[in-house]
């Protein structure tokens, strides 16, 4: 489905460097963040990374299922009232 899709996981710190006409993200204010706040991603197809993504010091390079797993963490959801 999504196999040519590449994912970095970065600081929200530094989502100034993105250049948003690289990745599939719209904007500072449309990407998605932990819970905290202090991280979030941005995703792209094709195996070469964009040159602003470079540029950024991130915690990792991931693929779609390997991202999905990220994302069910509580560190990226939070979870539902009484739900365990």
């Amino acid at each position: 489905m999504y196999n040519n899709r590449q994912f970095a996981i970065f600081s929200t710190s530094q989502l100034s460097k993105v250049n948003f006409s690289e990745v599939l993200e719209t904007s500072i204010d449309t990407v998605r963040k932990s819970v905290d706040g202090t991280k979030t991603f941005v995703k792209w197809d094709g195996e070469t990374v964009p040159t602003p993504i470079t540029t950024i010091v991130v915690d990792g390079f991931y693929t779609y299922e390997e991202m999905l797993e990220i994302l069910n963490t509580l560190e990226w959801t939070e979870p539902v009232e009484g739900m365990k």
